[in-house]
């Protein structure tokens, strides 16, 4: 039967059940450029299900390189208003592995695993009466999916939406947000470039966001909820900006993937320091019921560290307790949980833990 006429295709969402990502992965249908180096892949499931998520929340993706499973962390851009398939939106820097080989590899057809949604960097954690999101580079697309929501579910909202680029060119979404700008009586548009093109004349602000061009672009900043998204530098910057402005940080939010330092935890087993043998009391055992192996966590080491050391595979991307990808099922069992909100209240009274920020207190079993 033709795909247009298969009436499978056409099933309320009530009778359809929200995607599950241990169950089932991503089948990539559409792949579209958006700017240089940058491209848009959307995907829907691979089993007829949808997708619930918060709008600005992001999706970690196993990418299946030859040298083994790459796991990549990307911000959804896609709205959850329209749950049928979800997008990312990626640009491609100089030293990228997994950005590069997803544009080499991902077609239409492609299946890929991914984990998650996750995060709190949405406005739906935040509600207020007036907006600002600000945004550089790639940091826009937590911006646009949070955008594209209020469009859909809420278009009079009061929004400011800034958002900076080296060149004209290089400005994420422009023509989509240029068409939001005529329907959405209360979305305020600010676009500021570094350098101009060859390739289109250019009448905006230039430069760099500083205390001067803030209040230009968003004169009552101080009256709204601000988030902010971009390179490291950039968010320090408007984070320095609004604290020297006697901003109430209270009310800014902003979305940075990078890790906390880390202590260096020894391998299980392995000698002390002053070549002693690692106390008995000091090994917790975990047993790896799926896999079907029997470990020892050496004091301080995390549930993650010790499959790894023991041939267990979790998929983990960023080993801080953000992204939840590597949340497995504590069978039995009691351990320290430190996250930064990669799980939920619910799924903790379910029995879950996020295995890269949990520590053994007993002897544990996991479903992995």
């Amino acid at each position: 039967m033709n795909a247009m006429t298969d009436l499978g295709l056409y099933r309320h969402l009530d009778q359809m059940a929200p995607w599950n990502d241990r169950l089932q992965v991503l089948e990539v249908t559409g792949v579209s450029d958006e700017a240089p180096d940058v491209k848009t892949f959307t995907f829907r499931s691979d089993n007829q299900t949808w997708f619930r998520y918060k709008p600005g929340q992001f999706v970690t993706l196993e990418l299946p390189t030859p040298d083994g499973p790459l796991m990549r962390t990307y911000t959804l851009s896609s709205s959850p208003s329209r749950p049928f398939s979800i997008a990312v939106t990626v640009k491609a820097q100089a030293g990228s592995i997994g950005t590069r080989w997803m544009f080499d590899h991902l077609k239409v057809g492609s299946h890929v695993r991914a984990y998650g949604p996750a995060g709190e960097f949405s406005l739906h954690s935040h509600p207020a009466a007036k907006y600002l999101f600000i945004s550089a580079g790639s940091g826009v697309t937590p911006m646009m999916s949070m955008l594209r929501w209020l469009n859909d579910c809420a278009p009079w909202t009061d929004v400011g939406f800034v958002n900076c680029a080296r060149r004209p060119e290089e400005i994420i979404f422009r023509k989509e947000l240029e068409l939001l700008g005529g329907h959405m009586p209360g979305l305020s548009l600010g676009f500021m470039i570094e350098e101009r093109s060859s390739r289109e004349g250019w009448y905006g602000h230039m430069g760099r966001i500083d205390a001067i061009r803030l209040p230009l672009l968003a004169p009552d900043f101080r009256e709204r909820e601000i988030f902010c998204c971009g390179p490291d530098p950039f968010m320090r910057a408007v984070r320095g900006m609004l604290e020297a402005a006697g901003f109430d940080m209270a009310h800014y939010h902003q979305e940075s993937f990078a890790a906390p330092a880390v202590e260096e935890i020894p391998a299980p087993f392995a000698a002390p320091v002053d070549g002693g043998a690692v106390p008995v009391e000091a090994v917790t055992p975990i047993r790896f019921a799926l896999s079907d192996v029997d470990a020892g966590c050496v004091a301080g080491q995390t549930v993650l560290q010790t499959a790894r050391a023991s041939g267990v595979r979790i998929p983990a991307a960023c080993e801080f307790g953000l992204c939840g990808t590597c949340k497995v099922k504590k069978v039995s069992g009691e351990v320290e949980m430190s996250h930064n909100g990669g799980i939920l209240d619910h799924e903790i009274d379910d029995g879950f833990i996020l295995a890269c920020c949990s520590k053994p207190l007993s002897p544990l079993e996991i479903e992995a």
